[in-house]
């Protein structure tokens, strides 16, 4: 039936969009199971770390807490934001519905088999395990290349570097290889894709959030951010061989460009805005956890954990935490604002990252406590967005336009 619009134009309707609507898009599937599995995730960790049970997963617990939380959660989110993107990218229709479907199978078929082993043989397990980022790649590059839009291109070699670094850590499971450089790489070419989107998007949410003028960017320094931490990522490939010196200097003067780049972004005007403090948080700890990464090097009062965990803890957790609560509205039709709630739940995953790398150097004798309260705040942070957004992701855009 046709309507008078508010033009003057008689138009026929848009069609109504169904009532689920779980798989239009691939941020509504990803982001909901991909953030509830870190509270999962978190939780078995932090209470078998702690000793209340035994706790068996495929690796080893200490080798699946690294492993999912990179590939199974940060890459879950990754695929979910990037799979909706591209559409907005190039005009092309993303992934979706059955494929959309399947994809969300793999990823979960992945996260059973690492916790429960026993199901198939190791390598059935891997071989499921690692076929997750590889499709989400196929998914992610047709769309850029019917379009021939390269510099999006970025995120390929990207995923694929990580897809390669996933198959490493089974590998490494298998035969008893060191697990921990591996999972620092991984950390490392996550934290480049933060340097990248972030400086693609932050000064324009923080103008936009705030009503203040956008700041504009430097060249060199936005070349220089990011250069200087792929550089970072190729030393933690361990394939070039210099010092714990030179390593050190990289790794600060990588934190230190990036600080000046976060410091530009005029963090103290964003304090009343709940989606946009967060981000900045992020990506000061992002800078923060590079220099520590530099002085662990060198220095025995900063351990690496508390390096690593900064960024993970700090830039990944924070900033995907913000970013999948603000796209999730956006793509949805909704007003891009939160209330008290998930405000709180930034707090508090904001509060935890102290809990995880400063309090232990205070409180050392309470170290495994201290872990304890950390991944329970991040638990609890992360299930206040599950339970905030799981209608807003399940239900149609609130404006009936596809997505």
């Amino acid at each position: 039936m046709t309507k008078l619009s508010a033009d003057g134009f008689i138009r026929e309707p848009e069609p109504k969009q169904p009532g689920f609507a779980f798989f239009n898009l691939a941020f509504r599937p990803m982001f909901l199971l991909g953030s509830a599995f870190s509270v999962v995730s978190i939780l078995l960790w932090v209470f078998s770390f702690n000793g209340y049970f035994v706790f068996e997963p495929y690796g080893g617990s200490y080798w699946w807490h690294m492993h999912e939380m990179l590939f199974g959660f940060v890459a879950a989110i990754m695929a979910g934001f990037l799979l909706t993107a591209v559409q907005t990218w190039t005009q092309v229709p993303s992934i979706k519905g059955k494929p959309l479907m399947a994809l969300v199978l793999l990823w979960l078929a992945g996260r059973v088999l690492m916790l429960f082993p026993d199901i198939a043989s190791p390598v059935i397990n891997a071989i499921v395990d690692s076929l997750f980022l590889p499709a989400a790649i196929i998914a992610l590059a047709i769309p850029i290349l019917k379009v021939r839009q390269w510099p999006n291109l970025v995120f390929v070699p990207v995923l694929t570097l990580m897809a390669i670094a996933n198959i490493v850590m089974h590998i490494q499971a298998q035969t008893g290889g060191a697990i921990q450089q591996v999972a620092y790489f991984t950390v490392l070419l996550i934290t480049l894709v933060m340097c990248i989107l972030g400086g693609r998007v932050f000064p324009m949410f923080t103008a936009n959030g705030t009503q203040t003028q956008r700041v504009p960017s430097i060249a060199w320094l936005e070349l220089f951010s990011i250069t200087s931490v792929l550089l970072c990522v190729l030393l933690a490939t361990g394939w070039i061989p210099v010092g714990e010196t030179i390593t050190a200097v990289v790794f600060i003067v990588a934190g230190v460009t990036n600080f000046i780049r976060a410091f530009r972004w005029r963090i103290w005007v964003t304090f009343g805005t709940p989606l946009v403090w967060p981000l900045h948080i992020s990506y000061w700890a992002l800078s923060i956890g590079l220099v520590l990464v530099g002085l662990a090097q060198v220095v025995d009062i900063i351990t690496m954990s508390q390096a690593i965990h900064t960024i993970t803890v700090g830039a990944m957790g924070l900033m995907i935490l913000a970013m999948v609560s603000r796209v999730s509205l956006g793509h949805t039709g909704r007003n891009i604002a939160v209330g008290a709630v998930m405000n709180f739940a930034f707090i508090l995953l904001a509060l935890s990252l102290l809990v995880r790398v400063l309090m232990p150097s205070l409180l050392s004798s309470h170290y495994i406590l201290l872990m304890l309260v950390a991944g329970v705040m991040w638990a609890v942070a992360y299930t206040l967005f599950v339970i905030k957004y799981t209608a807003i992701l399940s239900k149609p855009r609130i404006d009936g336009r596809p997505g």
